[in-house]
């Protein structure tokens, strides 16, 4: 269940650009980084089992190289390394605020972070550890999203938690229509059918195959997280069912 006791074990997906402080901007803000940290480390003291897939986006977008006429594979390729970058960023950070934290790589880099292996990230997780899920699914074509959702599964988490820039799913954009409204709950195939641009496709697939709650929530707002984590009705929820 999403919704009443507090979680025991949640995915918490990130865009890069959480960590650069603002909308379009590059690169990794050290005040933006230790608030977010220390954040997280208020959660985790709660004693939930917290995993992390964090974008690229504000060191390098894949899509956005491919655009501008690079290979598709090799501009995805670069995209997974950001997310290497984002991932040893967040772990000092997590490890500056006192919690133990693990980087697991989906491309062996084994002088930075550990091979991904869905043993040892469970078993990294319930020994108390963060662990930072990096370079997304190993593979190109396949989002963050995706690797977010199908990392959940693997680890058995309760929910998969989106944080955005805004509050949750509207049917508009609420930056550009001041009538906006805000959904509290979603189908998969509602959103699925509308096209809701908050996550791919292929990552809402995974979730509604398999029961997997995904619930969106704004990260900008300070301790947001911790009422995810506790259960509280945040944001938006994508079940079966509206």
């Amino acid at each position: 269940m999403i919704q009443g006791p507090q979680l025991e074990r949640v995915m918490l997906k990130l865009s890069g650009e959480a960590l650069c402080g603002e909308v379009g901007g590059y690169g990794i803000q050290p005040e933006t980084l230790r608030e977010f940290c220390l954040e997280i480390a208020e959660v985790h003291a709660l004693g939930t089992e917290i995993g992390i897939v964090i974008g690229g986006g504000n060191i390098f977008r894949g899509l956005k190289g491919s655009a501008s006429g690079m290979d598709r594979s090799s501009a995805d390729y670069m995209g997974m390394l950001a997310t290497v970058i984002n991932g040893i960023a967040l772990q000092d950070g997590l490890e500056k605020a006192g919690v133990d934290t693990r980087v697991l790589s989906a491309l062996e880099i084994r002088q930075v972070a550990e091979p991904y292996i869905r043993r040892r990230a469970i078993r990294h997780l319930e020994k108390g550890r963060v662990v930072i899920f990096a370079a997304g699914t190993g593979n190109p074509y396949f989002s963050t999203d995706t690797a977010a959702a199908l990392r959940a599964m693997e680890i058995h988490a309760a929910a998969l938690c989106k944080a955005t820039k805004v509050e949750g799913i509207y049917d508009k954009d609420p930056h550009v229509h001041d009538d906006a409204r805000l959904y509290r709950r979603l189908s998969y195939d509602r959103f699925l059918a509308d096209r809701v641009g908050v996550m791919d496709s292929t990552a809402v697939s995974l979730c509604r195959d398999n029961k997997l709650p995904i619930r969106v929530f704004a990260l900008g707002e300070r301790g947001n997280i911790k009422r995810v984590v506790q259960g509280e009705d945040v944001g938006t929820l994508v079940t079966d069912r509206e």
